[in-house]
Parts: C-alpha cells; sequence; structure tokens
C-alpha cells in the first residue's frame, strides 16, 4: 500500500544537492548531517538525494538516523558533477512527488524552474556565491550565478545563511528571505590522544585549519604565516583533501613536504577530527570566501582561540577585532600567529568561549526553523 501525506505525522521532504552523508567532507554536507537527523526526529520523512561515488564506504546502507537515502549517479567532473546530479534528482523527485524539494547551493539550484514546472514545492537554501571561488573559470562562474538567480526567483521559499547573503539577494534579485545561520553542536570533549601519537604531536603546540584543499581556503598563505613567525615546538596540522585532483592541491602537499612542522592529515572525521580540535593550540582560517564557516563554529565550540581573515563571512560570527586580520596579508597573519601563540592556555578563557558559541548558533533551532519554512510553504497548497 502506498503512503500519502494524510498517513505521515508530517510533511515528506527531499534534500537534493549534497553529495552524502554521514562524514563527507563539504559545508553543505556537514550541514545536512546535523539538520536532517533533526528533521526526522521532528516528524518529517526526510529523503536525501546523495552522489554513489561518494557512499561507496556504506552500499548496504538505505538509511542513516531516520535519513533514507535516494542513490543517483554523479560523473566524477568538478564542472559537472552537481549539475547532471541535480537534474537526476529533479527527475526522481518528479516521479516521487515530496512535498517539499530542499535544494541545497547555487549550482544545484540551476534546475529550480524545472522542478517549478513539474508542479513541485522547491524550497532553495543560498549556502554563498560560489562563483567567487578561485577554482572556477567563465563558464562556470556564468552557470552559477545563473543557478543563483533561478534560485532566488523560482523557489517558493528562499533560505540563507548568514545576514551578508540576505543582503545580497534582496538587493540583486528583489528577494525576501528566511535568516537561519548555520549551527554548532555542544561536543563530547575527548580523554583520548591517540589522534596526536598518530601525527605527532604535543596538545596545546600545533595550529589547526579543517578545510577542503580548494584555493579560496588559502592554505599557502597560512603555510608561509606559519614560517614566518618561527614558532618553536609548535606544528601546523592542515586537515582536509581535495574533491578532485588538481594543481592547488599539488601545490599545498608540496609546500608542506618542504617545511618539516607541517602535517597533513588528509581528511578526518569522527573521533580522530574531535581530537585533533580539542588539543590544539590555536584554529586558523585565512580564506578568501565562506557562506557562514562551520569549521570556525566548531573550534570555537571546542574553546579554540580563533584567528580568521576579515571578509564578510567571517566577520560575521561576531569575535572581536583581535582576532580577526586583513585578507591575503601573510605579514599581519604571521603576528597574529606568533601573539596568539604566546598566549597560555586558559580553561576559564575556552569554557566561556564554548558557553558563547553554542548559545548563538544551534543545530536544534536551525531544522525547526527549517521545519517552519516548509510548514509556511504548504500552508499555500
Amino acid at each position: 500500500m502506498t503512503e500519502t501525506s494524510a498517513d505521515r505525522e508530517g510533511p515528506y521532504v527531499m534534500w537534493l544537492g549534497l553529495r552524502g552523508l554521514p562524514g563527507i567532507q563539504g559545508g553543505v554536507e556537514t550541514h545536512a548531517q546535523h539538520v536532517l537527523p533533526r528533521l526526522a526526529e521532528n516528524g518529517c520523512t526526510v529523503e536525501a538525494v546523495v552522489r554513489s561515488p561518494y557512499m561507496r564506504r556504506s552500499l548496504t546502507a538505505t538509511a542513516w538516523r531516520g535519513v533514507r537515502y535516494v542513490r543517483l549517479w554523479a560523473p566524477r567532473s568538478r564542472a559537472l558533477e552537481a549539475i547532471v546530479h541535480t537534474l537526476l534528482g529533479v527527475l526522481v523527485a518528479a516521479w516521487r512527488r515530496p512535498d517539499v524539494l530542499h535544494i541545497q547551493a547555487i549550482g544545484p539550484a540551476l534546475w529550480t524552474p524545472l522542478a517549478r514546472l513539474f508542479g513541485l514545492h522547491v524550497v532553495f537554501t543560498h549556502h554563498g556565491p560560489d562563483y567567487d571561488r578561485q577554482k572556477w573559470g567563465a563558464f562556470a562562474r556564468f552557470t552559477l550565478r545563473l543557478g543563483e538567480w533561478a534560485g532566488c526567483r523560482c523557489a517558493n521559499e528562499t533560505i540563507v545563511i548568514s545576514r551578508t547573503i540576505q543582503s545580497m539577494v534582496l538587493n540583486r534579485h528583489g528577494r525576501a528571505s528566511t535568516l537561519i545561520p548555520n549551527g554548532v553542536e555542544p561536543p563530547s570533549m575527548p580523554t583520548s590522544s591517540e589522534a596526536l601519537s598518530q601525527f605527532n604531536l604535543q596538545p596545546r603546540r600545533y595550529v589547526l585549519i579543517v578545510s577542503r584543499l580548494v584555493p579560496e581556503k588559502r592554505h599557502l598563505d597560512l603555510i608561509e604565516a606559519f614560517v614566518a613567525a618561527c614558532l618553536p615546538d609548535w606544528k601546523l596540522v592542515i586537515v582536509g583533501a581535495a574533491d578532485h585532483r588538481d594543481a592547488y592541491a599539488e601545490r599545498v602537499q608540496a609546500a608542506a613536504q618542504r617545511v618539516q612542522s607541517v602535517v597533513l592529515t588528509g581528511f578526518q572525521s569522527g573521533p580522530t577530527l574531535g581530537e585533533l580540535y580539542a588539543h590544539a593550540g590555536l584554529f586558523v582560517l585565512p580564506s578568501s570566501h565562506e557562506g557562514l564557516p562551520i569549521a570556525m563554529l566548531e573550534a570555537l565550540s571546542y574553546g579554540l582561540p580563533v584567528i580568521a581573515s576579515d571578509i564578510p563571512a567571517n566577520l560575521e560570527v561576531g569575535l572581536a577585532g583581535a582576532h580577526y586580520f586583513k585578507l591575503g596579508d601573510v605579514t599581519a597573519l604571521a603576528g597574529k600567529l606568533k601573539d596568539f601563540a604566546e598566549r597560555e592556555y586558559d580553561a576559564h578563557t575556552a569554557r566561556a568561549t564554548q558557553d558563547w558559541v553554542t548559545s548563538r548558533f544551534d543545530w536544534s533551532e536551525v531544522a525547526s526553523a527549517t521545519r517552519a519554512v516548509y510548514s509556511k510553504v504548504l500552508a499555500r497548497r
């Protein structure tokens, strides 16, 4: 017997535009990993349309924490992966008829008009102007801008993750949107330190960055500044990997190999990532492009001191001015590294930082606010 909307406690929601979950690298994927299970707990029937190449580790699984998987093929091409997969996902949604199709990010949003033509109710989340990423060429930037236009102009409702994006959407597209920032989950502080032994690290004696190896994260600036700061007994730990092998990732690896105190861990998640956060002395995010940086919020949830570039998305987190440096100013970043590294670890300050960030950014509130947007869309039917 086929399940109908009347048979369910809450709406049937399909998410489209993410690579996969759980434990898949990326901001949209981390956002989905925290929000989707909470929507399921909140009575929604939740499906995530995922890209099969990223789900090989869990081929036998059909669901995770109440979230059902819809696996679809996607080409392993940086330029085509999201667009082709989203097109297939919209066709699946047209067949399965979710109450709400929730499209993530401006690339996948290119197919919003097609979803509307199929009679689907579409919510679009704008995670940031991805056409500003350094990795894209002219045609890709044009396509991403077109996707932003399609999502903002054609979706039933638009969600944004920062005030900066909200203002841009209003000014550029004349569209009011709902602000729902990213969240953070209070971590369980690890008591073990196996990750430190694995990578030959000392507690509170390493600088940490957690991100994909993409140009806009500016790892090369950080390596150069770390060398210039001359921090005895400190190491720089770069956690993350490239989704697709490219020249930038090779340059980062080559630069790291030239500096003995730089450690490349590759992509990490779960307990290992938790230990690397918990025992770090300092977290740095020198990026030129962010939506609302989840990695920074996670670092703050562990009580870490944070240094970040002064781009609007990082400033929106709301740290004191001393935590920011001018984007691309390697000398200024080196000075910040030296200054913060010389400070003694203060457990009281760390705890205050944890309380501050977890009170302002909460994944449960994100899920509740997202569910309210679904109710708004469905009330118009």
